[in-house]
């Protein structure tokens, strides 16, 4: 099912649920997008005439930023591949290994080079140089962030109130990775700026470069989060994350309604993407059951399903014979 045809989430949608994704990532990422390639020239340039270490590192941040942006793009872009004969279960997941590789980027492009400019600061010294272009680019960058952040924090906050869940707590469980990197990286590049400005002021009013240099080793200790955060989600979606319980409660409670389904004997949820799940079960069937009345009996089910949880994608059900009150679900 292509992700387009959700239109609204269930009233007990959940941020990790399937429903929690956003129509709006695509446009959110590439407003972060074209943001940061603008400031990642103007930052060289200003770090370059200023010989501030801590302006070299937020060039290279937005440059990695840039880097995450476009492969976030592609992500978004092959997860909604439909599914073919080689790929049956569709192209879902992939997002999640894009995205699992824009937080590499993050870390190479922008922890490491940080943290190595900031300690050949403190080891070698610098030489200061007019830090007022610096400090126009940070005003300048501050700006542009501050708007990209701002959509992307006005989506998510969208998405939070149609699920009737906190902010905090949408961007900590969403499976749509895309929104969340860019206001991570957006809120990382806000205090990256603010570090920025106090290792040139504190250089500016001391003579000295190694406020330069701490401000360079923080910026890169901020990316090292950021990275471990978005490549911490993305590992465990590729893993493989179940639904949240409450909709597994309400998965088996749907199934029960049939008349011709005895037990859940066994359920297997799995969140494919922002907006797809695949729900596999082990059904015990009642004794007497015709053929017909079982296939029609796992259609209505599989109905029901997809009516009280739209983000689910496919249903495999199998029938099995009970195991005489085991541990699945029974009718009450």
């Amino acid at each position: 099912m292509e992700t387009g045809a959700l239109l609204k989430p269930p009233e007990d949608a959940t941020p990790d649920s399937p429903d929690a994704g956003g129509g709006e990532s695509t446009f959110t990422v590439i407003v972060a997008a074209a943001a940061n390639l603008g400031i990642a020239l103007a930052k060289a340039v200003a770090g370059v005439v200023s010989g501030s270490s801590a302006m070299l590192s937020e060039a290279a941040h937005s440059v990695a930023d840039t880097v995450t942006e476009v492969l976030l793009l592609t992500a978004l872009k092959r997860s909604e591949k439909p599914a073919d004969e080689d790929h049956p279960l569709g192209y879902g997941p992939e997002r999640y290994i894009w995205a699992l590789l824009a937080a590499v980027a993050t870390f190479v492009g922008g922890a490491v080079f940080s943290l190595y400019d900031g300690i050949h600061t403190l080891l070698a010294g610098e030489d200061l140089g007019d830090p007022l272009l610096s400090y126009i680019v940070l005003a300048v960058a501050f700006l542009l962030e501050g708007y990209s952040l701002r959509t992307g924090l006005r989506q998510a906050h969208g998405e939070a109130v149609a699920l009737g869940v906190p902010l905090r707590r949408y961007l900590r469980h969403t499976p749509d990775t895309a929104v969340k990197a860019v206001v991570l990286e957006d809120s990382a590049a806000l205090a990256g700026l603010l570090l920025a400005a106090g290792g040139l002021l504190g250089g500016q009013l001391t003579g000295s470069g190694v406020w330069d240099g701490i401000a360079s080793l923080c910026i890169g200790a901020l990316l090292l989060y950021v990275a471990w955060v978005l490549g911490r989600s993305n590992v465990e979606l590729l893993v493989g994350r179940p639904l949240p319980e409450p909709m597994r409660a309400r998965i088996r409670e749907e199934l029960l309604a049939s008349d011709h389904i005895e037990a859940v004997l066994e359920l297997t949820t799995l969140v494919q993407g922002p907006r797809e799940a695949l729900v596999a079960a082990k059904i015990d069937l009642r004794d007497g059951s015709t053929a017909t009345e079982i296939e029609w009996a796992c259609e209505a089910a599989e109905t029901r399903l997809r009516t009280a949880i739209p983000g689910i994608s496919r249903v495999y059900l199998d029938p099995t014979p009970g195991r005489g009150g085991g541990l699945g679900a029974r009718r009450g």
